[in-house]
């Protein structure tokens, strides 16, 4: 019997639903609802665990699964002997310190003495030892933003995504990001089907950030049509029944395809179309 990926995947938060809805896309099977913890995908050689996003890198690292999606931020907090594969794309966040606004601070020097709340303390205490500061870390299980008002931390170090509900309790960011996060793919060895897997991942991705564009040209302007669209690997270029023109298909950036369009036009493209990519290889 072929052995089966062991794939963690997080079971509620931030990053659940979009990691699902990746995994669906790139062919894997969906849980029927969120109490459903083992999916068995027989058909892809997968079995995909939902746990806890915080869990997750512990369980890759013990070798107990073989490679899950986590965040950045929850990968380096862990200090799992794990390896981060690729970047996914979506999750993305920044881990940054903040203090009330009288106070002032300017950078992660200001701690100096001080203390600093956090969800994250394996990140915050490798930051400050990196930074070559001496302040005490305040460990909290749940939201950090109340413990400046209730005496427990002098400031507070949390994940940011607009920043709003640190200001809205009088909070604001200062220093340098301590981390740009998003989620990721992780691994400890080489388990089978993983390249399976990371082909389909990127395949998604590709699918997500590119379009489909085919379009009419005279073929002496096919030249001009390339350096405005390359493709991947260059266009596909067919004869058309209407002599000196030729139909061009070729996968472009969905960010600026509009401006594409319009400079493949002024150069004699017609009958521009533009259509999404479910899935790809690249």
């Amino acid at each position: 019997m072929k052995e089966m990926l062991r794939l963690a995947v997080p079971n509620k938060g931030a990053l659940s639903d979009a990691a699902q809805t990746m995994l669906k896309e790139a062919g894997y099977r969906s849980r029927k609802d969120s109490k459903e913890l083992v999916v068995v995908d027989e058909e892809n050689g997968c079995e995909l665990f939902f746990l806890r996003p915080r869990d997750i890198a512990v369980y890759v690292g013990e070798g107990t699964l073989d490679a899950g999606i986590t965040g950045r931020d929850m990968l380096v907090d862990s200090g799992a002997p794990v390896e981060e594969i690729m970047p996914l794309g979506f999750g993305g966040s920044t881990f940054r310190l903040a203090a009330p606004r009288e106070t002032a601070m300017a950078s992660v020097k200001d701690l100096e003495g001080l203390r600093v709340a956090t969800s994250y303390a394996g990140l915050l205490g490798k930051y400050l030892a990196d930074s070559g500061v001496d302040a005490r870390v305040i460990k909290l299980d749940g939201a950090v933003e109340t413990a400046i008002r209730l005496g427990v931390a002098d400031a507070v170090a949390d994940v940011v995504e607009t920043g709003t509900t640190l200001r809205n309790v009088g909070l604001e960011v200062f220093g340098e990001p301590i981390m740009y996060s998003e989620a990721v793919l992780i691994r400890r060895n080489e388990p089978s089907g993983l390249d399976q897997l990371v082909r389909r991942l990127q395949g998604v991705i590709h699918a997500r950030d590119y379009v489909m564009m085919d379009y009419d040209i005279r073929a002496e302007r096919i030249e001009e049509a390339t350096a405005l669209a390359p493709g991947m690997e260059g266009p596909t270029v067919s004869p058309l029944h209407r002599e000196g023109w030729v139909a061009v298909r070729v996968m472009v950036p969905r960010k600026g395809h509009q401006q594409v369009m319009d400079q493949l036009w002024e150069i004699g493209a017609r009958a521009i179309l533009v259509t999404d990519i479910y899935a790809c290889r690249v």
